[in-house]
């Protein structure tokens, strides 16, 4: 049996998918900058490998997903126009940054987007701000989880290799990076791909198509399908700014370096994306590029850099926020009756 499609659902799930697409070219560089940087792939292979990586990725797991649909705030709240105006925010923050080459999270764009629209529409006490203060906290925590683990674990192989040649290293680590590169980009699309599936799904909540009542979002297949096509073919574009970015200028990496930066931001997207927590995979993987740089001399990391994009990240949940309530106050009346 056919149901009347109305047309602002039509508008949010396009929206969604133009944030996946965007956010694939724009965090394609998570994935593999530093594949790319230390030499073992071509960027067009790389990328290549991400796109299906992401893709696949994308299609395990709703965790993320109900905490977008229904632990930012009441989904009684979350009406057509603060969805919409949530979505062109993080379209905006998300291209104002790529323009810039600044490795900004798609993910608190979103969030601050759809917390500010929401405040907009009904203020702070439709928030969930328990689980907005979680979010905000691993804001610190995911990229000081990435330098941490990419320290320890940088410092355990070098340990584990010292006796062996500098060409054995290089070859094998060259090898080892495939699959450490592969795990990035398969758990960046875990992570990502949710977010959009969890706004298209309050929108589906909103208009009825799906139970509001139930405490874990069951998400349609065609959600994840067109989600995790939507990522894979944005990661497909590149985003060669943010690509020379993270490979190149916060650090000069070698494989050894590129693998443990890697499997660490990996460990914690896997690990936070069981638990439901939406992390930024930007800021897990610059965490890890910068804690091996670190470790290997402190005066390899590019401080200045490195604040630049701090600055980044404080400021995407706010900004977002911002321009959220801006954009529902302008699109608000597009949806009354």
């Amino acid at each position: 049996m056919l149901h009347y499609v109305p047309l602002a659902l039509i508008i949010i799930v396009l929206l969604a998918w133009c944030i996946d697409w965007i956010n694939g070219f724009h965090d394609t560089a998570n994935a593999i900058a530093t594949v790319v940087s230390t030499g073992v792939l071509p960027g067009r292979i790389a990328v290549m490998m991400a796109a299906v990586l992401n893709f696949v990725g994308a299609l395990m797991g709703t965790q993320v997903a109900t905490t977008i649909a229904k632990g930012i705030a009441d989904t009684q709240f979350v009406v057509p126009a603060v969805i919409v105006a949530a979505l062109l925010a993080a379209i905006v923050w998300d291209l104002l940054t790529w323009w810039f080459g600044i490795p900004s999270s798609t993910s608190h764009t979103l969030m601050g987007g759809l917390a500010g629209a929401v405040v907009a529409h009904a203020g702070f006490k439709a928030l969930h701000l328990h689980k907005l203060e979680e979010i905000g906290a691993f804001i610190v925590i995911s990229p000081l989880l990435g330098f941490l683990i990419a320290s320890v674990l940088i410092v355990a192989i070098l340990w584990i290799v010292r006796r062996m040649s500098p060409h054995k290293v290089n070859f094998a680590f060259k090898k080892l990076q495939l699959v450490s590169a592969a795990g990035m980009a398969f758990t960046h699309g875990q992570n990502d791909a949710q977010k959009a599936m969890g706004v298209i799904c309050l929108g589906l909540i909103t208009y009825k198509f799906l139970p509001g009542g139930s405490a874990k979002v069951i998400v349609p297949l065609w959600v994840k399908f067109g989600c995790a096509l939507m990522m894979g073919l944005g990661t497909a574009t590149g985003g060669w700014k943010i690509i020379k970015t993270l490979g190149h200028r916060i650090a000069k990496l070698r494989p050894i370096h590129g693998f443990a930066a890697e499997t660490a931001a990996a460990i914690v997207l896997f690990t936070t994306a069981h638990l439901g927590i939406p992390v930024s995979t930007t800021h897990s993987i610059t965490g890890a590029i910068m804690g091996v740089g670190a470790t290997m001399n402190a005066s390899a990391v590019k401080w200045g850099l490195a604040g630049n994009i701090f600055v980044a990240w404080v400021l995407t949940i706010p900004v977002s926020a911002g321009l959220a309530a801006i954009f529902y106050k302008l699109v608000a009346p597009l949806f009354v009756g």
